[in-house]
């Protein structure tokens, strides 16, 4: 049995909760309960989703959790670009997430494919 701990999408999107509690410690007070709340709600759904999922008895519900996390990761993209419109974090931070954003989608969207063909993952 293979601990979610172990998943690299678990472990990315991990280190990325990390980048965005830090990064988004930074953005107005006046956000706390707006676009800071949402992001990291958003953000800390992709490794939670991955984790319970990969509890799940039956692939096919481990897939939705995986699919789960891919919307919630959609949704991380877009407040990153609003964050970086509204000018709380710089361009070259929006870009460094957001490169990261697409490594995860891609590494999700596999694992997904994965998991729904009955190959071992």
């Amino acid at each position: 049995m293979q601990r979610f701990t172990d998943i690299k999408c678990w472990q990315k999107a991990h280190g990325m909760v990390l980048h965005v509690y830090r990064l988004s410690s930074g953005f107005p007070i006046s956000e706390k309960f707006g676009l800071t709340s949402q992001l990291r709600r958003a953000m800390l759904s992709v490794p939670t989703n991955i984790a319970e999922g990969s509890k799940r008895v039956g692939r096919q519900e481990y897939s939705r959790f995986l699919n789960i996390s891919e919307g919630s990761l959609a949704e991380v993209e877009y407040l990153v670009m609003v964050a970086r419109d509204l000018t709380y974090i710089t361009p070259p931070q929006a870009k460094t997430i957001l490169m990261q954003v697409t490594e995860l989608a891609v590494m999700l969207h596999s694992l997904r494919c994965q998991v729904d063909s009955g190959i071992d993952y």
